[in-house]
């Protein structure tokens, strides 16, 4: 797995708050909100999340935690595969050619 610097990261989540502070100040403003969602985008990118709120707690998950940790986590938040049977054909009676007439 591919991480974003730790720094990248940081200054990432500043911007996503700063620009968050200033859309809950004036709503109604569409160059504040595109500016906010613009850097909730980013942030989702950077930590391959979907959702602007999901990234900024992953971003602030990983600056305060070590890479093995932040792995590790992710890994426990993930289902485990179910192990599934591979079940082949039915079985067939083999009878030797030799045996018929």
């Amino acid at each position: 797995m591919l991480l974003p610097a730790k720094a990248e990261v940081a200054r990432q989540l500043r911007r996503y708050r700063a620009w968050e502070r200033v859309m809950l100040a004036a709503p109604t403003d569409h160059t504040v909100r595109a500016t906010f969602e613009d850097s909730g985008y980013t942030l989702c990118v950077l930590m391959g999340k979907r959702c602007a709120r999901e990234a900024a707690d992953a971003a602030e998950r990983y600056l305060r935690t070590t890479l093995v940790t932040y792995l590790q986590e992710q890994n426990a938040d993930r289902p485990r595969p179910v192990a599934t049977v591979r079940r082949g054909p039915p079985a067939v009676e083999r009878r030797s050619p030799a045996g018929r007439q």
